[in-house]
């Protein structure tokens, strides 16, 4: 199906319309300009954002019967200027893309620590609540537990059991968590860029974040996971950065979590 076709690009859809009927709750910053041309003859309409564009597929009636529709629309940048200046980092995350989850996703913290043997940084944990599972800008894709798209808990302990076998050259001057102070990988890119924790000391919420270039070229920002999503999203002077490919930015979401087989 060209629905599924269509996800499988980009992500998760929001839905807007569904039996003829308009979620009341849809606006400009949310995939509105979709609905403008087909007034009362729309059916159903997905959306998804892809930078300065609205990607809408659905279904309208025209005097020829049901007609699937497909059709693209201009996404304005979301407004910043109404964001207060003690807003924190994770609610500047969630500005900056648009993003509008259906549902704060329920993860069992105490459970995935207790296997990793460590608390996590706190606003980490937020933003994984707040987006679940995707990839920012279609490019940051952060790592959470209990899913099929790159577990955090199985992750590092594959990573852990490789290094144990082959060392951690690859990753010198540093070592792999769980030794002391060691690397804990929370995230990728399309690219294969890897983006870990710092994990210097035993408050998470103070652990730097060490991006790494496939070739290992490193780069170490001493703040928060949530800051570093803004600036990467934001910043094109920061390495990494998206902010010099897209005017606006989003959240490709992959959907609900699932757990992956034993």
């Amino acid at each position: 199906m060209l629905l599924d076709e269509l996800s499988g690009w980009y992500g998760e859809p929001r839905t807007l319309a569904r039996g003829g009927c308009v979620d009341p709750a849809v606006t400009e910053s949310t995939g509105l300009p979709l609905l403008v041309p087909f007034g009362q003859d729309l059916i159903e309409m997905h959306a998804w954002a892809a930078g300065g564009r609205w990607i809408g597929c659905g279904t309208t009636r025209t005097s020829d019967g049901v007609q699937t529709v497909v059709l693209i629309a201009k996404r304005a940048a979301p407004s910043l200027e109404w964001l207060p200046e003690d807003a924190s980092w994770v609610y500047r995350v969630v500005a900056v893309t648009g993003w509008e989850a259906a549902g704060p996703h329920v993860v069992d913290w105490p459970a995935a620590e207790a296997q990793l043997g460590t608390a996590l940084p706190s606003d980490y944990k937020r933003l994984v609540e707040l987006f679940g599972c995707g990839a920012f800008d279609g490019y940051l894709h952060v790592y959470l537990p209990d899913t099929s798209h790159s577990d955090i808990v199985r992750h590092s302990e594959w990573l852990a059991r490789w290094a144990e076998v082959h060392g951690n050259r690859q990753w010198e001057p540093y070592r792999l968590y769980p030794a002391s102070g060691g690397l804990l990988q929370w995230a990728d890119s399309e690219q294969a860029d890897s983006f870990f924790w710092l994990t210097e000391g035993p408050d998470p919420d103070k652990w730097p974040v060490l991006a790494r270039e496939d070739d290992g070229t490193t780069y170490r920002f001493d703040g928060s996971t949530a800051e570093f999503v803004y600036r990467l999203l934001t910043d094109p002077q920061q390495p990494f950065s998206t902010a010099r490919h897209f005017g606006a930015h989003w959240f490709q979401s992959y959907g609900s979590p699932k757990p992956e087989d034993d």
